[in-house]
């Protein structure tokens, strides 16, 4: 046998230990992943039009990672949070395609009885207003221990017992005495602590947490966010984090999804994406943001508003308020591709040039 033909056999042969490889780590990464969210699409039917609300999402989320879903009002992020969990209101919502698997198995098309099981007991969610997520009428008691009682089939007492130690477990001062106190006799970081609780009663796999801290001071975000990182680690669950504050993602997020007219434009781990980001539209969300290290630098603000999701433009949808656009945007809608470092990706036709210059 020739050296050449030596040679040529063992590039073969090392050419299919490769991708032998590479498709066990997509296997292992895919059988690892608690939830996979693979090109999910939203349409809302509102007075004779199609809003295209969310536009082939797609993220993984892992054990104990929290994945935060970043862009301005209406970019999709709730909407996409609440297909997930299956709540939304169906008509004028209608889901045209994707799908949301939990540890493998796909929601979507489930009958609703057994996704009503699912939520609470494998998959939960923190509503942006606790004062209005919670019932008014009812105590806080009652409304805690209820999840005992109806997944659980706890009797009353002992499923009060459980609400106090869920209390005590996010931090809720003197629980047994405040038991039976109402929404409204709580203060607005108290309350989303007992959002928090009602969402961790039955311990999910994952927790899906919209906009945990509005309208809350900056002091009691902290300690919110700080909380929610200390119970994931604790219970070990993924955790999907729908923001619109870059301030509040940057001390908890893992990786980082942005989100414009509901589409993906950018998707990267956290300090990757700070670092050097690859779409114009994620550099601009920075530049608006105070830096420490900037003091007295002018904050540079996104230009223009949002497109109406009813009428979007073609092309790149950002490409009107983008100060990069050129021809090509208005005309050919980028794909969402890899840059830069691993699992890195941005939908931008310059997004090289973009990454090249995001250096900080």
């Amino acid at each position: 046998m020739t050296e050449d033909k030596v040679t040529e056999d063992k590039a073969t042969e090392a050419a299919r230990t490769d991708e032998k490889t590479a498709g066990d780590m997509t296997a292992g990464d895919t059988a690892a992943a608690l939830l996979e969210v693979t090109d999910l699409s939203v349409e809302f039917a509102v007075r004779g039009q199609t809003v295209r609300a969310v536009n082939n999402l797609s993220y993984t989320l892992g054990e104990a990672e929290t994945v935060a879903i970043l862009g301005e009002s209406g970019s999709g992020k709730s909407v996409a949070a609440q297909a997930v969990m299956g709540i939304l209101d169906s008509p004028p919502a209608r889901i045209t395609g994707g799908s949301v698997r939990l540890r493998g198995e796909e929601l979507l098309g489930l009958p609703e009885r057994r996704r009503r099981a699912y939520r609470g007991a494998r998959i939960s969610m923190i509503f942006q207003d606790a004062l209005t997520a919670l019932n008014p009428v009812f105590t806080v008691g009652d409304q805690l221990s209820e999840m005992f009682q109806v997944h659980r089939g706890m009797k009353r007492r002992e499923a009060r017992a459980r609400a106090v130690e869920l209390m005590e477990r996010v931090r809720i001062p003197a629980a047994r005495t405040r038991l039976d106190d109402y929404p409204h006799q709580f203060s607005g970081g108290q309350r989303q602590r007992i959002m928090i609780a009602m969402a961790l009663a039955l311990e999910p796999d994952v927790l899906i947490a919209d906009e945990p801290t509005t309208a809350l001071d900056v002091t009691v975000q902290a300690q919110i966010m700080r909380l929610l990182a200390d119970l994931r680690d604790e219970l070990r669950m993924g955790m999907v984090l729908i923001t619109h504050d870059l301030g509040v993602v940057a001390g908890v997020a893992d990786r980082i999804v942005v989100m414009y007219a509901g589409s993906a434009v950018e998707q990267a781990p956290a300090r990757e994406l700070y670092a050097r980001p690859a779409h114009p539209y994620t550099a601009g969300l920075l530049a608006s943001v105070p830096r420490l290290d900037r003091k007295g630098a002018p904050l540079v603000p996104i230009k223009g508003a949002p497109p109406n999701p009813a009428a979007l433009p073609p092309g790149c949808p950002f490409h009107p308020r983008c100060p990069r656009a050129r021809a090509v945007c208005a005309a050919e809608r980028p794909p969402l591709a890899p840059v830069g470092g691993p699992g890195h990706s941005a939908a931008c036709h310059f997004a090289e040039e973009v990454h090249g210059a995001g250096a900080r």
